[in-house]
């Protein structure tokens, strides 16, 4: 069965992404078509860069490195759930996404942003990041605004068309990762 790790980008004390994950994993549960598991990177113990040699050569020299390799090696797509910073996404996920090369490859990957305006300038500054990692985004995203699928800007209560619009995304992501399956050899 196909693995998919749901990936929560933000790491800062109030975090508005731990119910917006917790919302992602707990509709991907209601699915029979892959195992959906969160992945906080608040729990992964990733320094900033620190290996001697580029990540594409897979020589990774520090445990913390060959423990991230491993994670990611063991999923076939990846739902990054982001909040938007100054048009952008947070360094923890760049430093994640940098931090290891051939273990993407070949996977998919759907987003699921939220900010003022939905955080989609996150995604937008995230898809050639996956794309030179050979992630491939799909189309669908979620786009959730603190304006409307918050109450108070604090409290996660998504709209009603946010649902349809995650499984649009799940949809696509499971079957392109299950395509992508058959061209993926070992990191």
């Amino acid at each position: 069965m196909i693995k998919i790790a749901v990936v929560l980008a933000s790491t800062r004390p109030g975090r508005r992404g731990e119910p917006v994950a917790d919302w992602v994993v707990t509709h991907a549960a209601r699915r029979t078509d892959a195992h959906f598991d969160l992945l906080d990177l608040a729990e992964v113990d990733l320094p900033p860069l620190d290996e001697p040699l580029p990540p594409a050569t897979g020589r990774y020299t520090h445990e913390h490195t060959r423990s991230w390799a491993a994670t990611v090696a063991g999923y076939d797509g990846f739902v990054f759930v982001t909040p938007e910073y100054n048009h952008s996404y947070p360094g923890v996920l760049k430093n994640a996404l940098d931090r290891v090369c051939a273990e993407w490859h070949d996977k998919a990957a759907a987003f699921v942003s939220y900010g003022f305006d939905g955080g989609v300038r996150a995604v937008e500054a995230l898809r050639p990041v996956v794309n030179a990692l050979r992630i491939a985004p799909v189309p669908a995203q979620v786009a959730l605004s603190l304006h409307h699928d918050f109450t108070g800007f604090t409290e996660l209560a998504p709209a009603p068309h946010q649902a349809g619009a995650l499984s649009t995304a799940l949809d696509q992501l499971v079957a392109w990762s299950t395509a992508l399956a058959t061209l993926r050899v070992p990191a």
